[in-house]
């Protein structure tokens, strides 16, 4: 049985669900999605399964091949690699906006999520930590407060998932990316616009150097 199962009313819930499936591995780069199978797996018409389909091809998520239906779109090295740097510029000005703008408040989060990143790599929790990683990009965005650089990030995200998840699972990554990480929170937290900018961009450059050892690991 399906992990990602649901009854799905309208167009958007069978949105969430396929995208979520397509984010927990569920379905596959390359995966056919069958409008008749997804209809029945979520509960949903066929006219809502179709449509789905289309808003999520827009998204860079399926892809719809013509006569022959449509499939998970498969993320090349070359193009994470291009995604990648896309978030290092954009993700670089969400940090030096965070630095600006963040409050107190804020950043006593931002340092609660590090001290959190430090304790699951202190315990060697990978899953734990990639969690955290995850909260610590978000937060840093949403404190940022620029809505266009957060949908452009969320998109990119989401069609860099697969590599992102991989990445996560590296040997030894974690315990590379984490001072990456908690430079980024002194840097914030210092309200330090132009050192936070560069401590995300000096992370998000880590992360393009190590894609190829993903890409060229078991299971690729």
């Amino acid at each position: 049985m399906s992990a990602v199962t649901a009854a799905a009313g309208g167009t958007e819930d069978v949105v969430d669900l396929v995208r979520t499936a397509i984010h927990q591995g569920e379905f596959v780069p390359n995966q056919r999605l069958v409008e008749a199978d997804l209809s029945v797996q979520f509960g949903a018409s066929r006219a809502a399964v179709r449509t789905a389909l289309v808003q999520l091809a827009a998204e860079g998520l399926v892809e719809r091949v013509q006569n022959r239906g449509a499939r998970v779109r498969a993320v090349s090295l070359d193009e994470a690699i291009e995604i990648s740097e896309v978030r290092m510029v954009v993700e670089g000005l969400c940090a030096a906006k965070a630095a600006e703008r963040a409050t107190d408040d804020d950043l006593a989060v931002l340092r609660e999520i590090g001290s959190d990143m430090q304790a699951a790599v202190d315990r060697g929790d990978v899953f734990g930590y990639s969690e955290l990683n995850r909260r610590l990009h978000a937060t840093v965005r949403g404190v940022a407060g620029q809505k266009v650089a957060g949908d452009v990030l969320e998109r990119l995200r989401g069609q860099n998932v697969r590599h992102q998840f991989r990445l996560a699972l590296l040997p030894g990554r974690a315990s590379v990316s984490l001072p990456q990480h908690l430079e980024i929170v002194d840097a914030i937290c210092a309200r330090d616009p132009r050192r936070a900018e560069s401590a995300m961009r000096a992370h998000l450059a880590s992360v393009i150097e190590t894609l190829p050892q993903v890409a060229s690991g078991p299971g690729r």
